[in-house]
């Protein structure tokens, strides 16, 4: 006989008191008694050990009760191991105007891929889920011992974290053993060695004595067990309107923590992100997980309205908290009103007959938005191309991917002069609209909230130890991820102990320099709070209609931001204060 959770048989006997014919929202007592011995039986009769969950079928508990016409499925508490289909642990498509009501549930990964996936769906909530893995998506261990150039690290894995076969190259970093707080990393690795299960030896990229890692550091670094496949992303919401996902606790991660692709005004209401306290972790460990997820904690792309992050919280990933975006497509020339276009896409490109486009010059001039009126293929990436984009400042992978990628004809409503480089992409499909309100946000491996959209706000959060940028508004060329931003505020935050500057708004473009003014257009920070944080605190530049409000700058004394910043926006010679503009017109304080 499978075994049920205490929690969840006491959740059959209180609707088995209900009167006949009622029940508290779901299906009735009966159907959900039989679709539980259903689903536990389906996902196998034997409990994990050390507490880490019973087998349970989740995805055909929901399909069955969804199959009887209920529109609000109510899982029953419990600790359930789950066995991914087709590289995913739960799907849910095609749904409208569903809830999904997971109080109490937590989901346990049996492997390294996709908890839940969104798709196609309007109106959809998805309430009270925790998901963490066994195995995790990444090992754990410590210094043992060092080179004298600190390039090889010889490694011993902690007891109760995968094994040595199971780790990956990606994702590594080196925290204090003291704090448990990010001491440096992501390291490029040379060679990955595993001498035996317990062990392993890196030999990084770039190393020098100098670098600050020490023996008896805490390492990690990613770890894949997935027989059956791997995708990427905790939760990846796409094609979908409406969603809203309510008090999801993320643990752990092969990649992002939420990943949303070409939705619409998706909400996150007190949805939390986070390493595993020890006394609550399924399986026993020796010591405490450092880290939570092993990239960003929320990545949206391409949204058509921005999505709103509301009492959320996130810390101790390997990558951004927050990152807004869109897609720029790389201009290969320009004749009067036509462009030829190299895309970002790997198939098609996200900009359709109608669209607004911003017009990111080469050298970071942004011209006045255009509106798409044709749009057709083009011939193969030219020689010329190839050798163009292969010496850009981009990411190794987009540049491979730029020299087989389609290329279109693009018509706009106006003549243009856009040099090769130039940069082009839809405004409807950026994230406009978005809301970051009341969020906690930190101790994670890059930037807080980053955004590349406009018509939003940033409003009442709190950032602690980012150690990059705590916000950050800009486009970034390494990526080609659009766009520049107009109408954004950014009110009333404080920021305590990053690593880099408080508050950055910025631009460039291909080419070396800073964007002139006019790449953002109407930016508001007031209010805001910064302290033990490094000079400048507050760098705007390129930007037109700046307000700057009464900001409190404090703790600064000491500490100056990163050496690619100072070289980048050409401060090493500068004296450094709390607020330094560049290139801003029409400011208003």
């Amino acid at each position: 006989m499978p075994l049920i959770p205490d929690r969840l048989k006491a959740e059959l006997r209180t609707r088995s008191r209900l009167p006949r014919g009622r029940s508290r929202r779901g299906p009735t007592v009966t159907l959900l008694a039989l679709l539980l011995l259903l689903a536990v039986t389906r996902g196998g009769a034997a409990a994990a050990p050390d507490g880490a969950g019973v087998a349970f079928d989740l995805q055909g508990f929901i399909d069955a009760a969804l199959a009887q016409g209920s529109k609000t499925v109510t899982v029953p508490p419990g600790r359930y191991r789950v066995t991914p289909r087709n590289q995913e642990c739960l799907g849910l498509r095609n749904l409208k105007d569903v809830q999904i009501l997971c109080d109490g549930v937590e989901m346990i990964c049996t492997e390294t891929t996709r908890a839940l996936t969104i798709g196609h769906c309007e109106n959809l909530t998805v309430r009270g889920l925790s998901i963490d893995y066994d195995p995790l998506p990444f090992t754990q261990g410590r210094i043992v011992a060092l080179s004298a150039d600190k390039a090889v690290h010889e490694i011993e894995l902690a007891a109760g974290y995968p094994s040595a076969e199971t780790a990956t190259s990606l994702k590594y970093e080196i925290f204090r053993p003291d704090t448990r707080t990010y001491r440096c990393g992501e390291y490029g690795i040379k060679t990955l060695e595993k001498p035996d299960p317990r062990r392993l030896r890196i030999t990084r990229q770039g190393s020098k004595a100098a670098d600050p890692e020490q023996v008896g550091d805490l390492i990690v670094i990613g770890s894949a067990t997935a027989p059956g496949g791997s995708i990427p992303h905790a939760v990846y919401v796409a094609g979908s309107r409406g969603v809203r996902l309510e008090d999801i606790s993320v643990y752990a991660s092969n990649c992002f923590g939420f990943l949303e692709e070409s939705s619409h005004g998706t909400t996150y209401s007190r949805c939390r992100i986070d390493r595993r306290a020890p006394e609550t972790d399924p399986v026993q460990r020796a010591e405490p997980r450092v880290r939570s997820l092993n990239a960003d904690a929320f990545h949206c792309i391409g949204a058509g309205k921005g999505p709103a992050y509301l009492d959320c919280a996130a810390q101790f990933m390997g990558d951004d908290c927050i990152n807004i975006c869109g897609d720029y497509h790389l201009v290969a020339a320009s004749t009067g009103p036509v462009l030829r276009v190299l895309s970002k896409q790997r198939q098609g490109i996200d900009i359709a007959v109608g669209d607004q486009v911003e017009l990111l010059s080469y050298s970071g001039l942004r011209l006045p938005d255009a509106t798409v009126t044709g749009i057709e293929p083009d011939s193969a990436v030219t020689e010329a191309e190839k050798q163009f984009v292969a010496q850009q400042g981009l990411d190794a992978g987009l540049k491979d991917h730029l020299r087989g990628t389609q290329t279109f004809r693009i018509t706009l409503d106006r003549a243009v002069e856009l040099p090769l480089g130039s940069a082009i992409g839809s405004t409807r499909r950026l994230g406009n609209g978005f809301v970051v309100r009341g969020c906690s946000f930190g101790f994670n491996r890059s930037r807080g909230i980053l955004v590349k959209a406009s018509d939003g706000v940033i409003e009442g959060n709190t950032l602690v130890g980012n150690t990059m940028a705590a916000i950050m508004v800009a486009p970034e060329w390494w990526w080609l991820e659009s766009g520049s931003s107009n109408n954004v505020r950014i009110l009333n935050n404080t920021i305590r102990d990053c690593g880099d500057v408080a508050i950055a708004v910025y631009a460039f473009g291909g080419a070396p320099g800073v964007a002139p003014a006019g790449a953002h257009n109407t930016i508001e920070v007031s209010g805001n709070r910064v302290s033990g944080s490094p000079l400048p605190n507050l760098l705007v530049t390129s930007t037109r209609g700046l307000v700057l409000g009464a900001n409190t700058f404090v703790g600064y004394e000491g500490k100056t931001a990163s050496d690619w910043t100072l070289w980048a926006f050409g401060l090493r010679d500068r004296t450094l204060e709390p607020v330094m503009l560049i290139h801003c017109e029409e400011v208003t304080r």
